[in-house]
């Protein structure tokens, strides 16, 4: 054989090959995307222009994610906080639209103890996406509710599932399954 005819042989099959290892590429990477994030990658993906905005916004999210300094908490600390929810369960009974609120504040200054910054519900949504994708969808609901609390619009089943809502993403975020990283020194 010629080396004309080994060339147009092993060209168009180097290319295949490549192609193939590409498309492996992107579907493993939209894979891992899909299980670290849970629901919030359909959410992300669908709020995007394309999917791969959508997966470029995702990967974003993780750069600075991977930037924060993100700690587990000393015992003593969630002791605390697992106390002061207490405190906000049992304010429900009387006064359910402040314990929502508190529930709220609470949550919020649970991530910022263990580092997450706290500069607006949309900021905070997508860092905690990162390692909470699945319990996201929990503090999303909680959050419309309370935003309802603020016009004394929501009912007092809306606000007993906030305080449900919250408790999900309060667990978590106490316990954080051992999940928790230091940012490089």
């Amino acid at each position: 054989m010629s080396t004309g005819t080994l060339l147009a042989i092993i060209i168009p099959i180097v290319v295949v090959l490549a192609l193939i290892a590409l498309g492996a590429s992107v579907l493993t990477r939209r894979r891992r995307l899909r299980q670290r994030f849970g629901p919030e990658y359909e959410r992300t993906v669908e709020q995007a222009e394309s999917r791969r905005a959508g997966e470029r916004r995702l990967r974003e999210r993780e750069k600075r994610h991977d930037a924060l300094d993100i700690k587990p908490l000393p015992a003593a600390t969630r002791d605390r906080y697992a106390r002061e929810w207490s405190s906000v369960q049992e304010e429900f009974v009387d006064r359910p639209e402040d314990a929502v609120h508190d529930a709220d504040r609470l949550v919020t200054s649970l991530m910022h103890e263990r580092g997450y910054p706290t500069e607006g519900f949309e900021q905070q949504a997508a860092d905690l996406s990162v390692e909470h994708g699945r319990t996201l969808d929990h503090y999303r609901a909680a959050h419309e509710i309370e935003t309802l609390t603020t016009r004394s619009k929501a009912t007092t089943e809306q606000l007993r599932g906030a305080m449900v809502h919250y408790r999900e993403l309060f667990d978590e975020l106490l316990s954080d399954g051992g999940r928790a990283r230091h940012a490089p020194s």
